[in-house]
């Protein structure tokens, strides 16, 4: 499931996954002071959701991008296992990354064909 190179909604789900870098690394001190995890088992599950993030932002162009990114909605999500206020976190991030690829389906059916007349 990826949209096309040319697809303008491309733009909006990097942003929104360099958003999710940031807000996986400021998820790692509330793990740590809130939810009592240990120092290490916090920054390792914070760290690597925003590295996945991060990958999957700069791959947006490739093949690999598109998967990295629906993986990185996932681990948003998971992320509430170990602070469940990430659960509602990733929920939206998930929410707004499904937003931006419905739309940038949409814009997918109603760009004009190649060499023919643009639909209606």
């Amino acid at each position: 499931m990826r949209l096309a190179a040319d697809n303008p909604m491309r733009m909006p789900l990097m942003i929104t996954l360099m958003f999710e870098v940031i807000v996986f690394g400021l998820s790692i001190p509330v793990m740590i002071l809130i939810s009592g995890l240990p120092g290490w088992v916090a920054g390792g599950l914070g760290g690597l959701a925003a590295l996945l993030a991060l990958a999957s932002a700069g791959l947006m162009r490739s093949t690999a991008g598109y998967p990295l990114g629906w993986l990185t909605q996932v681990a948003g999500i998971a992320l509430g296992f170990a602070n469940p206020t990430m659960f509602v976190v990733g929920a939206i991030f998930a929410g707004v990354w499904l937003l931006f690829f419905v739309l940038g389906r949409r814009l997918e059916r109603r760009a004009p064909r190649a060499g023919g007349a643009p639909t209606a």
